[in-house]
């Protein structure tokens, strides 16, 4: 029995001894060689003198014997601006001795960058190449490569009389930017304001925002990067807080800007009626945490605008007085099925506090949605019985088929349409979180906007000519027919 053991614990510690040999062994096959995860590490346009996001890189060997690498370093060594930690160890000026990499196993690369201002306005692209060097003679190189641009980089921007920002270079804001009561902040086109993850807009005096089709004024978060290699950090939500324009302030000018990605879009505060709180024209409040646009008792006009995707309600209204003319407002948010309305409409707040509701009315717009009814809210019977709120030659999603008092030559979506829904629309890629709400060929959006309630709106968002056919479609797109070629 006792030699029984032996033998069995001789054949144990034998096998023990191989596996380890074997797993500790490697080759210097000349054709053996690394294989990476990939053979270009990239980093999106960054911001110069800011520090990257940590890039990984898995290098793997994937042969029958362990591989001994010599060397791992940086072709510009100590001069190169990226910075490399190879499992766990940082190269010392850009340069890294002896691993093994055991057959099926890896190793993990990570990179990061710090570019410097460049002095220009133009984007920098900066390279450098991270070179293998095998014990088997093989080289192999991964190329480094960072786009960089100049920016103003402020800690919490205050503004306390009329100013006018520069437009030669993106606005990197910390903290917060307020407008101070009796102030104006003017934004020209190709203003570019890019808010860190706690920053938010509060205006207390007077924001004119005015860019062009070509130009817009730009509101967005500050990551430049990719959260996946096909998702960008910009076409996800909540990356920034939202603007806020608070009680007293009067005359704030939204003129083809593009606002984006933040926690909210726009709230306005309780303010009079008699003065006209906000203007939008041409404008885009899309993909949103909370709510696209929270208005509160004040008086606001709206034109030619898309609001869309949006966790809390693409619109919401308590009191006020109102004009949407030529508007979009489509809620397909993408990331969670608890998302609002499309519209939201009351005269009471969340506080139980009643605002007057002088009137409301949606022209030539397109409301629309993932919801069998997309338009909610609560008014009292006098409201309803009124014409304090009505939509005309409007697309809707609601259930309002036989309310002749609010609904004029509008079309209500049904399942008898032939499109419905996100099908209306052009571009509809909910993988990258890109959207085009132009009408598709077939869609009934197509054509069925009264041009004697276009409010002077001649073309849409983008600049087309909304009679070239005689037939405005609803909404702020218009319809583009394929070039022949």
């Amino acid at each position: 029995m006792k030699k029984q053991l032996f033998y069995i614990f001789a054949i144990v510690i034998s096998a023990l001894f191989y596996s380890c040999s074997d797993y500790d062994s490697y080759s210097a096959d000349p054709s053996f060689k690394l294989d990476f995860s990939d053979d270009t590490v990239r980093f999106d346009t960054l911001i110069s003198t800011i520090a990257s996001p940590t890039k990984t890189l898995y290098v793997f060997n994937k042969n029958s014997n362990g591989v001994r690498v010599s060397n791992i370093r940086l072709q510009k060594g100590n001069e190169s601006l990226f910075r490399v930690n190879v499992d766990g160890e940082y190269l010392a000026q850009g340069f890294g001795n002896d691993y093994l990499i055991r057959k099926n196993d890896s190793i993990l690369v990570r990179i990061e960058v710090t570019t410097p201002e460049s002095g220009t306005t133009d984007t920098i692209t900066y390279s450098d190449e991270l070179v293998f060097s095998l014990e088997n003679g093989v080289q192999q190189h991964v190329l480094l490569t960072a786009g960089s641009v100049d920016a103003y980089i402020i800690h919490g921007m205050k503004i306390e009389t009329d100013v006018t920002l520069s437009t030669d270079k993106p606005y990197l804001i910390y903290d917060s930017l307020v407008i101070a009561k009796g102030a104006t902040l003017n934004l020209l086109p190709g203003t570019r304001l890019l808010m860190h993850d706690s920053t938010a807009v509060d205006i207390y005096g007077r924001i004119n925002a005015c860019g062009t089709i070509e130009k817009p004024v730009v509101f967005r978060g500050a990551r430049t990067d990719r959260m996946f290699d096909y998702l960008f950090y910009d076409n996800m939500p909540s990356r920034w807080k939202g603007i806020t324009i608070h009680k007293g302030s009067y005359n704030n000018k939204f003129f083809n800007c593009d606002l984006h990605s933040g926690r909210w879009g726009i709230k306005v505060d309780s303010t009079s009626l008699d003065h006209l709180t906000l203007s939008m024209e041409n404008c885009i409040i899309h993909n949103v945490g909370g709510d696209g646009l929270n208005l509160i008792n004040c008086n606001a006009e709206i034109l030619n605008t898309q609001i869309s995707n949006t966790l809390g309600e693409c619109v919401s209204i308590y009191g006020g007085s109102y004009t949407f003319c030529h508007c979009t407002i489509a809620q397909f948010y993408p990331l969670s099925y608890d998302r609002g309305d499309a519209l939201y409409v009351t005269n009471v707040n969340d506080n139980k506090v009643h605002h007057e509701l002088r009137y409301i009315q949606f022209l030539n717009c397109v409301i629309t949605g993932y919801a069998e009814d997309v338009i909610k809210g609560f008014l009292p019977p006098d409201y309803e019985d009124s014409e304090y709120y009505y939509f005309q030659n409007c697309f809707l999603r609601t259930k309002g088929e036989n309310d002749e008092n609010h609904y004029v030559a509008c079309k209500f979506e049904n399942e008898e349409m032939e499109l419905q829904g996100e099908k209306n629309f052009k571009v509809f890629d909910t993988h990258n979180f890109v959207y085009n709400f132009t009408p598709d060929s077939l869609s009934e959006i197509r054509n069925m906007a009264d041009p004697l309630l276009m409010n002077g709106l001649k073309t849409d968002r983008l600049g087309r000519d909304r009679l070239f056919d005689n037939a405005p479609d609803a909404g702020c797109y218009e319809y583009l027919m394929p070039v022949k070629e």
